[in-house]
């Protein structure tokens, strides 16, 4: 691949001293969703009316006070559902409804006609003003284009005009009408050309510090890097002249996967308002995505005054009304972004959750490897450590004390990590966590070879009272080892005492057992006891088991035979 001759850097534009770079966003900006115009256009099945109605509400419920509902002079569907909102009065009055159209007077006027008895409007008008479009769209020059963008300018205001005096006429209060412009493909513009035009049109509209227009810059294609992106805006505020007389917006596109990071510098730079869909839905790579750069500004202690705490119901949602799947790393709600596969991760983030858990004090969140807390999103933490042969020691016994309340010691995290991995290289894919605990089970808890307990039955033998000799419990078994059938008994301190001492007479491997550890597990009538044993053999090695039984001594007993068999397990493979 050569560009030598058909590509040539982006021209940054001559910025000195640029004061975006020490900056920090320490407010949102205003919000405006493109969705149901920018974001519709761009599906293969465009929504229907009822399914626009659905989205709009969704938007409205999430908080957006700024919702671009169409550009209705380029279809019927979307003039129909734009009567239909105002007709049944689904407009909130604190929302401010936008429309779209070209800059040519019978467009103008079939959008009044959609926008008849609204309250609140931003009439947006457009036209390109690239050298390349100027050249292969228009044939226009420079001055021909202002003089275009301008004539619409005065279309508006006449029809602005007309539709008022018609409502005070009719005894009712005229809608509330504001102005944004948009050179298409400002990026890729001429600077002092896209200032020129847009100073044009805002001494057209007459906009003063009380009544501001909006100057939406879209990088309708993205062709820059994002510094250079912010070199632009900071350029344009810092050179436009009456810059107190507009809001700066931003509409930035995806083409180079860099989006939201240009309308962040973007913002850094001076612009105020933002035009995007959410999950970046929208043409070609997509428009900018504002649930990521409103989560961003929040992980960073900014409240962006939209309301995703339960973002699973609105992905959800979205992919119903659009058919456009959600990826599984999508940035916040994808199905992966809190999991973790890697061993490392899983035991960073399992400990720091753990330790959290804990303190009822307000922390800042510093969980190793996720951003956000998955709750204030509506997410959970049990999908978080997920299980496969990346997975480490740590996941597979998070996913056991989680989800089945199995607490293993941690000296025997990295032998259940072992074994729960082996079986994920075997499978070669994820594991469910119901997989994972049957693994486990399998493995620990229902063996029966070489060691089979066939009946267990024990004595309690109490001192004569008064004296200090300790008590006893007489153990007695029947057991099976290696197909073998054997009577055993012996004495001892407890149960679990009395029966190491009686597998003695068999021929199991002579133990001891070196480490005990045990917990309750369930509630009320279901609880049960479950024992974790490491035995050491006498010839060094060293085997986890693990019991459950309703009786607390049974547990340590049958934690002894699971780690004479696992051993047995160990040697066959």
């Amino acid at each position: 691949m050569n560009p030598n001759g058909k590509y040539r850097p982006f021209t940054a534009v001559p910025l000195k001293d640029r004061k975006w770079p020490s900056r920090t966003i320490t407010n949102p900006p205003v919000w405006c969703s493109v969705d149901l115009r920018d974001g519709n256009q761009a599906l293969i099945n465009p929504m229907g009316i009822e399914q626009k109605i659905e989205f709009f509400n969704l938007l409205v419920k999430i908080g957006f006070k700024e919702i671009e509902v169409g550009f209705p002079s380029a279809s019927d569907t979307e003039f129909e559902f734009i009567r239909r909102l105002i007709e049944k009065k689904l407009i909130p009055d604190d929302v401010t409804i936008q429309v779209l159209c070209q800059a040519r007077e019978h467009l103008i006027a079939r959008t009044f006609e959609a926008i008849d008895g609204a309250k609140n409007v931003i009439f947006h008008i457009y036209n390109a003003t690239s050298p390349a479009q100027r050249k292969y769209n228009f044939g226009k020059t420079k001055e021909e284009l202002i003089e275009l963008a301008v004539s619409g300018v005065k279309c508006v205001k006449k029809y602005i005009t007309a539709v008022s005096k018609e409502a005070e006429a009719e005894g009712r209060t005229p809608a509330n009408f504001r102005f944004e412009y948009s050179p298409e493909n400002f990026t890729q513009t001429e600077m002092d050309y896209a200032i020129e035009i847009c100073s044009a049109v805002m001494n057209a509209w007459g906009a003063t510090p009380e009544n501001k227009m909006i100057l939406n810059l879209p990088a309708t294609v993205e062709c820059s890097l994002p510094n250079q992106f912010a070199d632009q805006i900071e350029y344009f505020c810092e050179n436009f002249p009456g810059r107190e007389n507009c809001i700066i917006s931003l509409h930035n596109h995806n083409d180079r996967g860099e989006g939201i990071a240009q309308c962040e510098l973007g913002l850094l730079a001076g612009a105020e308002r933002v035009e995007g869909c959410l999950f970046g839905n929208g043409e070609r790579t997509g428009n900018l995505d504002i649930v990521t750069v409103a989560l961003n500004m929040y992980t960073q202690g900014v409240d962006p005054q939209l309301d995703f705490s339960d973002l699973d119901t609105i992905s959800s949602e979205f992919t119903r009304l659009t058919g456009m799947a959600m990826h599984p790393r999508s940035p916040y709600a994808g199905e992966l972004v809190f999991t973790a596969f890697s061993g490392s991760h899983q035991d960073a983030i399992s400990k720091a959750i753990n330790a959290r858990f804990g303190n009822k004090s307000n922390l800042l969140w510093d969980v190793p490897y996720l951003p956000i807390d998955p709750h204030d999103i509506g997410r959970e933490y049990n999908g978080i450590i997920r299980i496969n042969s990346q997975s480490g020691k740590g996941g597979a016994a998070y996913i056991l004390e989680t989800m089945f309340g199995i607490a293993a010691p941690k000296a025997m995290h990295p032998v259940i990590g072992a074994v729960i991995k082996a079986r994920a290289d075997e499978l070669q894919r994820e594991l469910s966590p119901d997989e994972v605990y049957d693994i486990f089970a399998e493995t620990w808890l229902y063996t029966k070879s070489p060691l089979n307990v066939l009946e267990i039955t024990e004595r309690h033998i109490e001192g004569e009272r008064g004296t200090d000799l300790p008590e006893q419990v007489a153990g007695m078994a029947t057991v099976e080892w290696e197909g073998n059938r054997y009577a055993v008994a012996a004495n001892g301190n407890g149960p679990l005492d009395a029966f190491v001492s009686a597998m003695k007479q068999t021929p199991a491997p002579a133990f001891n057992i070196t480490s005990f550890h045990e917990h309750s597990i369930g509630l009320g009538s279901d609880t049960q006891a479950i024992a974790y044993v490491q035995i050491t053999k006498d010839n060094g090695e060293q085997v986890w088991g693990v019991g459950k039984s309703s009786n607390v001594g049974r547990a340590g007993i049958a934690a002894v035979v699971s780690a004479l068999n696992f051993s047995h397990i160990k040697k066959i493979k």
